[in-house]
């Protein structure tokens, strides 16, 4: 299997319940390291909502330029509600990406949107806000993969260790 390599860019997020939803959504969908700008989240940062414990696997780092931790070889994808750019549905993931999502009450940067390689939008009735955002976006990432594993193994290990319901009976309706 081909390793890839995935990480978000955070323009000044505001909310821990989004950047605790984020960390989760990081690991769940495999995404390597988390980079936020701004001092929003800083000054939040004591009601955390990282209820995985994600920032202990996955890196959360403050930075001033999102750009200048952009990984080698990695294609830059600002997704972004904006005229011309390209329907979630119809992108194609590359392997080495750095998602970069604009902060709740505003926009990416033209100069980050000129530096982009690609500009994605999700096709909704309004905007998304950010941690429903970067959980479309990694799923449709890995939904498209080649190497999507979905099985009851991948189930048992992801459920709630609280689970307990069963599949008895299946009708065809």
């Amino acid at each position: 299997m081909k390793r890839t390599n995935v990480s978000i860019g955070l323009i000044n997020p505001k909310s821990p319940g989004n950047v605790g939803a984020v960390l989760r959504a990081s690991g769940c969908f495999n995404a390597d390291s988390i980079f936020y700008t701004g001092t929003r989240y800083d000054r939040a940062l004591s009601f955390r909502l990282d209820t995985k414990k994600r920032i202990e696997s996955i890196p959360l780092k403050n930075v001033d330029c999102l750009l200048d931790y952009k990984k080698d070889n990695a294609k830059i994808i600002s997704i972004e509600l904006v005229e011309d750019a390209i329907p979630l549905h119809h992108f194609k993931h590359p392997d080495n990406a750095y998602y970069i999502f604009g902060p709740e009450d505003g926009s990416i940067s033209q100069e980050i949107i000129d530096q982009s390689d690609a500009v994605v939008y999700i096709p909704s009735n309004g905007c998304l806000n950010l941690a429903a955002s970067v959980n479309v976006v990694l799923y449709d990432r890995l939904i498209k993969s080649k190497d999507l594993v979905a099985d009851n193994e991948l189930i048992s290990k992801s459920k709630d260790i609280n689970s307990r319901i069963k599949i008895r009976k299946l009708t065809q309706k």
